[in-house]
């Protein structure tokens, strides 16, 4: 639907109400007893179908000690999805017991299909590859604590830049704000995707592509490091060659800037030694702790804020031309509108970025 406050891409809201968001999240987290009963009354679903500890837990945490209530799965088995239920029957069903829908999805573009049809508000908590904005959320109000700004910034993100959907969310995010530099740590096979490139040099925001942490972590303010995710890939034999490739020890951090701030979105698998923990610039129990008081902020706003009613797709049906990403909604999703935004011959798919030649 149009008219609810949905986040699906940090494009959702205006950098200012990005800000407006952190900000109240810093008086959260400085007074959280003021806030105990915000949400009492309201209800939220959460609706995973995809593992998750840390985003799902504190979404749950935050709407408990905002004093509302929860319903949802975190198993799709345990659902009528297993019975063959498609997305949309299960969205409008549990959007009408909610006053807000949580979701998190293997599919790309699946966030958006559900607010398509949805009868209350919806955040997506990560929708496949493709974003994560209440990470990303998290992230900023981690480094506006941690390094006390936004902009400036000499970021290095380093393992699974094509699948990595907060990094995709953050880079997006972070290109925003004046002066932010991008050092991407990659190997060719795991490169941040083209259209995220191309929104980096829309914003004229300096990027570099290397292939080591060596030579990256000297100058940087923030090394954000990434797990090589099993999960995205199509065979276990291209995960393997990944996996090992990127690992931040404790000999790496010798060589970095005192006031350098590691973060990662966890889970972690072998990518930071575990003696790095102790280093006082190693900030992801930090960042995931930051996690629940920006997503009580995120919840307050999108339940008290005035809807704006806009368009959830703006671009030209053609449902006669199939996305190519074998991970878009639409591919499972046969009732959807098939709707691309057209640049000069170029469609890019409304739901997952995927960029398809007419």
């Amino acid at each position: 639907m149009d008219n609810y406050n949905n986040l699906i891409d940090m494009n959702d809201y205006t950098v200012p109400q990005w800000l407006e968001i952190i900000e109240l999240a810093e008086k959260i987290k400085a007074s959280p007893a003021e806030y105990s009963e915000k949400c009492r009354g309201k209800i939220m679903a959460t609706l995973f179908y995809e593992p998750s500890t840390r985003t799902q837990m504190s979404f749950q945490a935050a709407m408990l000690r905002l004093g509302g209530s929860l319903i949802g799965f975190d198993n799709p088995s345990n659902s009528s999805v297993a019975k063959g239920e498609n997305l949309k029957d299960t969205i409008k069903i549990v959007s009408t017991y909610s006053d807000i829908l949580v979701m998190r999805h293997t599919q790309e573009g699946s966030a958006k299909a559900a607010a398509l049809c949805a009868d209350c508000h919806v955040i997506n908590a990560g929708d496949g590859g493709h974003l994560h904005p209440t990470q990303t959320l998290t992230d900023l109000l981690t480094l506006k604590c941690e390094l006390g700004r936004l902009d400036n910034l000499k970021i290095g993100l380093c393992g699974d830049l094509k699948y990595g959907r907060t990094v995709h969310s953050l880079v997006k995010a972070l290109s925003c704000f004046p002066n932010n530099k991008f050092v991407l740590i990659s190997t060719p096979a795991l490169a941040l995707p083209g259209y995220i490139k191309d929104v980096l040099k829309g914003r004229g925001a300096e990027f570099t592509e290397v292939n080591t942490i060596d030579e990256a972590i000297r100058d940087l303010d923030m090394l954000y490091m990434t797990r090589i995710q099993r999960e995205r890939f199509d065979s276990d034999e291209e995960y393997l060659r990944q996996r090992d490739v990127y690992c931040l020890t404790k000999a790496k951090m010798e060589y970095a800037r005192r006031d350098m701030i590691v973060m990662h979105p966890l889970p972690r698998v072998n990518e930071i030694e575990v003696a790095v923990d102790d280093d006082p610039r190693a900030a992801y129990f930090r960042q995931a702790n930051n996690g629940m008081y920006v997503r009580m902020a995120l919840i307050l706003y999108t339940l008290t804020r005035q809807p704006k009613v806009r368009p959830l797709l703006t671009g030209e049906i053609h449902n006669d031309v199939e996305c190519t990403n074998p991970k878009c909604v639409t591919r499972t999703e046969k009732y959807l509108p098939h709707s691309y935004i057209n640049h000069g011959g170029i469609l890019t798919c409304e739901y997952c970025d995927e960029r398809i030649l007419l």
